[in-house]
Order: C-alpha cells, then structure tokens, then sequence
C-alpha cells in the first residue's frame, strides 16, 4: 500500500476525506496502522479553527490505537507488530528543563497529537517514540482509545494530593471523562459523589459507582457536599467554569478542586473560600507515556471500561458531530477495520 486515507480539518467545521502517500517514519519515530481512534471533545481545537493557522491541513484525533509497521532511525525499544497507543502528548523531547527534571507532561517540545500534528482520524498515524503506551492483551481497540485520554486524565487527576481511602471524592459533569473518573473512583476505594444536571444521568452514575447523586438544577452542589462532610477532592470535568464556581463552597479543609474540563468562560471564586479552610484549586493536563500503562493495567485489574459508541471510521464527521450534542453515551469511537 502506497497511500493511506486520512481526515483532514481545514478552516471551520470542515472535515475533508484525502489519500496521502505513505512516508517512512523520521528518527525517532513510528509508524502505525490506526485501528481505533476515539473522538474527544478537545478535538474542536482542529475542526473549529482554534488553532494558529487553521487554513493548514491537520489530521485531527488524539486517542489512537494501532499497530507499528516501521521505526524511525534511532528507535530501539519498540519493533513492527507492536501494539501501541498514543494519547494527546505525541512525545517528549528528553532534553528541555522539564524533561530533565522528569516532568515529562510539560516538555516545552512536545506536539499535540490532532492539533499541532496529525492525529487519528487516519488509517495510519505517526508518533515520537517517547510518546507511546503498550496496549495490553484482554482489552480491544475501541475500548482502549478512550484510556488514552479521557482515562488517564480522570485518573491522574484523582492522585492530586493525598487521600484517605474512603474519603468524600466528587466527581462533577458524567460524561466522555466523568464516567470513568467514577469508575476509577470508586475502584479507589472512596466514598464517591455525583454531580450532573437533572436526573435523567443518576441511573448511569449509580451504576458506574457513584454512592450519592447531586442534581444541580435543583440543589447547590457546594452546599450539598459540605452536608455529606466536604469533599477531600472535586474532579471537575464539565466544559462550564461557573458551574464549578459553586463547588469550592462544598471541599472539606485541605480539599482540592481539580480542574480537567476545559472552559470558555473563568472561574469565580471568593477568596474567602479559599483561606478558610485552606483549599486548593489546580489544573491537571493528562499524563506520560509511562502513566498510560500505569492507566491500562488498572483498568484491566479492575474491570473498568468506557462506555462506547462506535462508528465506522469513514463516518468521522458524524462522529464528532454526534460528541458535540451531549447525546453521546458517553464516548464516540471511530473503528478503522470496520
């Protein structure tokens, strides 16, 4: 095969089906035959146009799963035939301050795999060999995809700081993240708190672990948390900042907020809210390579998956369209055998 089909974002709300010629991978890459790339809502970045030049091609997808079919010059870890991922980091660097002080998630060299290079809507992907996750047996591609993202961030986000076990964890908005991030919460072995808008998600929190449920069309959720003794951490996923402005109200002293939903609009707090009880508002941005794995094997040991819809790749517009209406339940996947 000489040419691959690829998605291509172009301008706004434009996804364009083109073959490209195949290339061997540059040094230090791979070269991967996608099978599964799951549609996340950050995916915007290319196909909206927020991004520093949005008349550039870019392949857009970030939660990839495939198989390597070539190594770059310099790769000695990884061979053909291994099965890999490759989440919204396409690599470090090695070699920048962050790096060689090991905070590999904010290396200042790093691409963003479907935003600033091409990513999965493709049939085949490229990536830093610093930036790929082995893919364990026992789990399929389309389930796996959404780990790389929407998992390993919620389940980064949950080791912000120390928490007793059984402790009061909150868990904000249940959707492509929140429904892991209670999975993995209750896997924790906390005390677990939803928080979404109207009843109609309690059936699914409940069912993914959560043991209270907090509608906060009809309740204040901060209040409603101070009432069950505080939350020693929020994960706050929804794409809203003044429907987390209310939540800081309801962490226990030392709790913290943790912020994975990326918003348009800020955050409100009083300072107040803050000093008393001395609690911390922060931001978390996914994770390594190496915490990925970390990600997939907690996982299998505890049976959590991600709930799926899964949709031929050749439909990727419909995809991302179908993520965008909050329809979703709750993860959208582009399957590229199909």
């Amino acid at each position: 095969m000489s040419t691959y089909r690829a998605f291509e974002a172009t301008g706004v709300h434009n996804l364009h089906l083109v073959e490209r010629d195949l290339v061997d991978p540059a040094p230090g890459q791979v070269r991967l035959r996608v099978e599964a790339c799951g549609v996340c809502h950050t995916d915007v970045l290319a196909i909206e146009g927020l991004r520093a030049d949005p008349s550039q091609p870019i392949v857009p997808g970030h939660e990839v799963v495939g198989v390597i079919d070539a190594v770059g010059a310099g790769v000695t870890a990884w061979q053909p035939g291994d099965r890999v991922g490759v989440g919204f980091l396409n690599g470090h660097c090695g070699e920048c301050e962050p790096c060689r002080r090991g905070d590999f998630v904010n290396c200042r060299n790093q691409e963003q795999t479907g935003t600033t290079i091409d990513g999965g809507y493709a049939e085949v992907a490229y990536a830093r060999a610093s930036g790929l996750v082995r893919i364990p047996d026992g789990i399929a591609a389309t389930d796996a995809a959404p780990l790389l993202c929407a998992g390993l961030t919620t389940f980064t986000a949950l080791q912000q700081g120390p928490t007793r076990a059984g402790a009061l964890i909150a868990v904000q908005g249940i959707g492509g993240l929140g429904h892991l991030a209670l999975q993995y919460a209750r896997s924790l072995g906390y005390r677990v708190a939803a928080i979404a808008r109207g009843k109609d998600k309690e059936i699914y929190a409940r069912r993914l672990g959560a043991h209270e449920y907090i509608d906060s069309t009809t309740t204040d959720a901060g209040a409603e948390l101070t009432a069950l003794g505080g939350a020693s951490l929020i994960i706050a996923t929804a794409s809203s900042g003044a429907s987390m402005n209310p939540l800081v109200q309801g962490l226990a002293p030392n709790g913290r907020l943790v912020v994975v939903g990326a918003a348009p609009d800020p955050l409100t707090i009083a300072t107040p809210d803050l000093i008393f009880g001395t609690r911390t508002i922060t931001g978390s941005l996914t994770g390594s390579s190496i915490e990925n794995e970390d990600n997939l094997a907690f996982t299998l040991a505890h049976d959590i998956r991600p709930s799926t819809e899964v949709m031929p790749f050749t439909q990727a517009m419909k995809g991302y369209e179908h993520m965008l209406s909050g329809e979703a339940r709750f993860r959208v996947v582009l399957d590229t055998t199909a």
